[in-house]
């Protein structure tokens, strides 16, 4: 075993001439000063948003690699019209991973560091498909005795966003919402939060295989949005519950305008009396994600009390303070093994990451294709 003292680090580098290039880097492991530890890290997610780091706009049909097994480099054409997008990471090379566990190997002179050594934490802070990493304490989440690197290391990005998702709703006066690619990890976390807490929600899915996954662990509302009656099913779902807030994974296309236009529908069929301007109930969407990169379609069916925005984890983090913050943190450790236990399908080293048979696979970002790299694998 290693003294740390030095790692691999995978890193994602878009060069002007339009090519992707995936590397592993030697680079030394910073010294921690007095509020900081060092982690050698033992399992970090492959979550879509690290997806768009590592990858970016690249098309990855193009994938080629070279370089050997032990330092295995993946190139890959980064399509013209996406270059613009890519503008403000061209020709620097950017360490990927935003969130990972790992155990404490040695830490700063303050009490709260030392009081880490030895300690399996869960961490977030970027740069984590990498062996060691130095970072403060405070981003450091003490891991429960028992539970291994592997069961915290999916501890922040889909358990705080699924309830910041819950936490947005009753924040802005919604009782009860909707969400699109409803089947994912996150989506599954989604519905145990609201089954726990008795939130009706509304689940978007996009086939009969993904609506099953659902059911199994006690969805009530499923709608698949690749059955005849999609809209109308959407909207029988939006009249028993009451949904008015919907967090969409999607991003592009018609469906957060038919959210919005069954909302409405749904709204006036309860209502008491007829407005030209639509109903005066405020209907919001929340873009979380970009599965379709295409613009989002809004055909205007829906009033004029309505919302489409984004939404990202840590701005609401940063927004609510950081006594709510921690509020939500201390949730997912109580239930790391319940509500918030990951699956994943395969636990890959930083060279089998940079595997094209791999990449093929997590790159598709399928339901229930989920990968936990571990550096020191």
């Amino acid at each position: 075993m290693s003294d740390g003292k030095t790692g691999l680090q995978l890193r994602s580098l878009i060069k002007k001439s339009g090519e992707l290039e995936i590397s592993l880097l030697d680079v030394p492991t910073p010294e921690p000063g007095p509020d900081e530890v060092v982690v050698r890290v033992e399992a970090a997610p492959i979550n879509p948003s690290d997806l768009g780091l590592l990858i970016g706009a690249a098309d990855m049909s193009t994938a080629k690699a070279s370089g050997g097994k032990d330092a295995p480099v993946i190139t890959a054409k980064v399509p013209e019209g996406a270059m613009r997008a890519m503008a403000a990471r061209l020709d620097e090379s950017m360490p990927v991973g935003n969130e990972g566990a790992g155990v404490v190997i040695r830490t700063g002179s303050s009490d709260a560091a030392k009081a880490l050594m030895g300690k399996t934490v869960a961490m977030i802070g970027g740069a984590m498909y990498a062996q060691y990493r130095t970072l403060k304490v405070r981003e450091c989440l003490p891991l429960p005795e028992g539970t291994t690197p592997a069961e915290g290391a999916s501890c922040f990005v889909n358990p705080l966003t699924a309830l910041g998702m819950t936490e947005t709703m009753r924040r802005e006066g919604h009782k009860a919402l909707v969400h699109t690619a409803a089947a994912s990890n996150l989506g599954q976390m989604l519905n145990k939060i609201c089954i726990k807490d008795g939130i009706a929600l509304v689940n978007i899915v996009r086939s009969k295989e993904q609506a099953e996954i659902l059911k199994k662990i006690g969805a009530k509302h499923v709608v698949d949005s690749s059955a005849p009656d999609f809209l109308d099913d959407l909207t029988a779902a939006l009249v028993e519950t009451g949904a008015t807030i919907a967090f969409d994974a999607i991003g592009g296309g018609r469906l957060a305008g038919d959210i919005l236009n069954c909302m409405e529908i749904a709204i006036n069929k309860t209502a008491k009396e007829y407005s030209r301007y639509g109903s005066n109930v405020h209907k919001q969407v929340y873009v979380y994600g970009g599965l379709d990169i295409r613009p989002i379609e809004l055909p205007r069916g829906f009033g004029m009390a309505w919302g489409v925005g984004g939404w990202l984890l840590f701005p609401f983090l940063m927004k609510i303070g950081q006594a709510d913050g921690a509020r939500l943190r201390q949730r997912v450790v109580d239930e790391l093994k319940t509500t918030f236990a990951s699956h994943y399908t395969k636990v890959v080293s930083l060279q089998e990451a940079l595997d094209p048979a791999n990449i093929a696979v997590y790159a598709k970002r399928a339901t229930g294709e989920k990968f936990l790299i571990n550096p020191n694998k």
